[in-house]
């Protein structure tokens, strides 16, 4: 029995760690509508991660190739998951950095203006190219640490539910404080830089970003309750 669920659990954990990313993305994305179009947002944009991530299960032998070689520069070897990582890397980084830009540098007399206007199907589709990196990331991560096929199943269809649950109080909290949101959109940017140097055969370790922004999540905390006191 151990021998299932140590697996299971380990793929669990660490595929909700690798979830983190996606909901943050979503939650910013989501603030943009209209309240009666959050959760719904929210709904479509995880599902459609739950219906990738299946969808690829479902191809494990095409995913596996895409860590072969296509083709190379000079020394610099490009595969198919690094092409996607790159593309992912360089399009978070843009949304991220335009997003602080935004929330820091636009002044109500500098003429400039957030835009106000923002439809269901823009946003989605965003998700969307996102998901795709994730999943990709997600998948060939799973295909590393187990072999059976069920488990990596199960642990998606778990990961993804904590993700549907979790989804909404994350948004509602980085929407309440908007130090957080520009906490997560820096976040949201070293995943970025993280996916575009792994995608160039750099390997940054993801648990020093994830202890980097816990201990600067700490400090906006007690910052926090020490402006309230």
């Amino acid at each position: 029995m151990s021998e299932v669920i140590i697996p299971l659990v380990s793929l669990i954990v660490l595929e909700v760690i690798l979830g983190i990313d996606n909901i943050i993305f979503i939650s910013i994305l989501a603030d943009k509508l209209p309240e009666n179009q959050r959760n719904r947002l929210r709904f479509w944009g995880i599902s459609l991660a739950l219906v990738m991530r299946l969808a690829l299960l479902a191809v494990i032998s095409w995913i596996l190739k895409l860590d072969h070689t296509l083709f190379s520069i000079g020394e610099l070897a490009f595969s198919g998951k690094g092409l996607i990582l790159i593309a992912g890397g360089l399009f978070l980084i843009y949304k991220s950095t335009k997003e602080i830009y935004y929330k820091t540098e636009l002044h109500k007399d500098s003429g400039l203006h957030m835009p106000k206007e923002y439809s269901f199907g823009k946003l989605l589709s965003e998700i969307i190219i996102l998901d795709l990196v994730f999943s990709v990331d997600s998948i060939i991560t799973a295909v590393g640490m187990v072999q059976e096929l069920w488990i990596m199943y199960t642990a998606v269809i778990v990961t993804v539910a904590i993700m549907l649950v979790a989804s909404k109080p994350i948004s509602e909290f980085i929407r309440k404080h908007p130090s957080f949101k520009i906490l997560a959109l820096c976040f949201l940017m070293m995943i970025g830089v993280a996916l575009l140097a792994e995608g160039f055969h750099v390997e940054i370790p993801k648990g020093y970003i994830y202890f980097s922004m816990a201990f600067a999540f700490l400090v906006d905390i007690i910052q926090m309750k020490t402006i309230k006191k």
